[in-house]
């Protein structure tokens, strides 16, 4: 009877916990299993709070070294980093964040369970643990287990020299040089990272652009933005192989002119995308149908073929995001409750955490030209902000797309200072259905870099911008 459960959670990441949370909000018996020692998911351990502590870490460092003396606050002495603190910090930020969840599933009374699951049929979920087994009846599952790093042909991961962002989070010693295979989120974040400590990085990208999936104008603002912290940015470039040569690591590639061309780095780190982890957790047993992509089949309610199997998270189709993973956790409690919440897909923002920080919700520009949807765009300089000017942040703009004839705000996208929060104001505005108008008359506080929405709405309704 004490393994009974009225939902079970597979996984702890974003997605698992806190919808396992909202599920005894609302009154059942949850459990929570997860594979690892550590509760959290990629997210909290190796992914989203490692790296944002590796990139303000670094983004102070660069601050001393490039603008402190601008500031007129000077150094007596060598500016040094101390790699080993570099990665304590980060180590405790993670653990801090893993035992503020380990608190949580206590005071909701969350049972977890540590070891791999794997279900027996669709009612029953068998937990592995150092060879102790224990067994798990459930009324409902929703599988939450997120993803793992992918890789392309000729490219095999050894975690040595050929590594993904896991272990690119927990490096022995600051290195020289790093290729990095990719130039999409995460590839461009961790290239921060190490660009701005003095490791020699190059980026290599198959497109023709930088962050691809995001509205080209950013990719292009992105590509200015890293070139003053000399990383190299080869884009429309096909990777060939790469292989652990001894001491370092060997990429080949066919650049844009056709040549083969034959570079070398401490390490390569491979940034090709995510896949859909769903290993060892037998689904066929339990009937759970599984696309070719090896994502988790789901209807709308993100209910799989099975009635009392949901998915969540990366796990399914759509952004690989931490955000919506959590979105849908609540949502799937509140299905299961018999509510009827809602998830916008279409308004789940985008982030990429360098500096300046880029950030985006709605329609690209070429999506809305693709579809052949009318559209007025805004475009407002954050080298004309007065906060940006105080704080020596002036590159990027924010771009926002609107229709003319409604005043409907189609798009919003931000490349600058705090772009990750800024963005957050569009969501809601978009959610909502408030109008460009609508936005340009509500107050900002000045100075704020805010106030770049301002005029881009103001701009993007045939007004001229009015701060500075």
């Amino acid at each position: 009877m004490e393994n009974q459960y009225d939902v079970v959670f597979i996984g702890s990441g974003p997605g698992g916990y806190t919808g396992a949370i909202r599920a005894t909000q609302l009154g059942y018996k949850v459990a929570l299993v997860e594979k690892y020692s550590t509760l959290g998911g990629t997210c909290t351990n190796v992914g989203c709070i490692p790296a944002k502590a590796l990139l303000d870490s670094t983004e102070h460092f660069h601050q001393a070294r490039e603008q402190f003396k601008t500031h007129g606050i000077n150094f007596s002495g060598e500016l040094s980093l101390d790699f080993t603190q570099f990665i304590t910090r980060k180590n405790g930020v993670v653990s801090q964040n893993t035992a503020g969840l380990i608190y949580l599933m206590k005071k909701n009374k969350i049972d977890v369970y540590q070891g791999l699951g794997s279900f027996i049929d669709k009612t029953h979920l068998k937990v592995n643990s150092d060879g102790k087994e224990s067994l798990l009846t459930g009324k409902y599952f929703v599988i939450a287990t997120g993803s793992k790093p992918s890789s392309i042909p000729g490219v095999n991961i050894d975690k040595k020299r050929i590594i993904t962002s896991t272990e690119s989070l927990s490096l022995p010693a600051q290195p020289k040089s790093m290729i990095i295979i990719g130039g999409g989120v995460i590839g461009v974040e961790l290239a921060s990272v190490y660009a701005r400590i003095g490791t020699n990085v190059t980026i290599i990208e198959y497109t023709d652009s930088l962050i691809p999936t995001m509205d080209r104008e950013l990719g292009k603002a992105l590509s200015k933005s890293l070139a003053k912290l000399n990383i190299k940015i080869l884009l429309s470039s096909k990777v060939q192989s790469a292989a652990n040569s001894g001491g370092h690591a060997t990429v080949s590639y066919l650049d844009k002119d056709g040549k083969i061309v034959e570079i070398t780095a401490d390490y390569c780190l491979v940034a090709v995308g995510r896949r859909a982890y769903t290993d060892s957790l037998n689904l066929q047993a339990a009937g759970v149908e599984i696309a070719k992509n090896g994502k988790v089949v789901v209807n709308k309610q993100l209910q799989t073929n099975v009635p009392n199997i949901y998915a969540i998270g990366d796990v399914i189709e759509g952004p690989m995001l931490a955000h919506k993973a959590e979105d849908e956790g609540t949502f799937v409690a509140e299905v299961i409750n018999g509510q009827k919440p809602h998830i916008n897909y279409k308004l789940i923002p985008g982030v990429v955490y360098t500096w300046p920080e880029v950030a985006a919700v709605g329609a690209t520009e070429e999506e809305l030209k693709e579809q052949g949807i009318e559209y007025r765009s805004g475009k407002f300089p954050y080298s004309a902000s007065a906060r940006a000017r105080a704080s020596m942040d002036t590159d990027g703009f924010v771009k926002v797309l609107v229709s003319p004839k409604y005043g409907e705000v189609l798009g919003v996208h931000i490349i600058g200072p705090r772009a990750a929060d800024v963005i957050a104001q569009s969501v809601v505005a978009m959610e909502y259905e408030v109008t460009a108008e609508g936005m340009f008359r509500i107050s900002y506080a000045h100075p704020t870099y805010s106030e770049a929405l301002k005029d881009a709405y103001l701009m993007a309704s045939g007004q001229g911008a009015i701060n500075i």
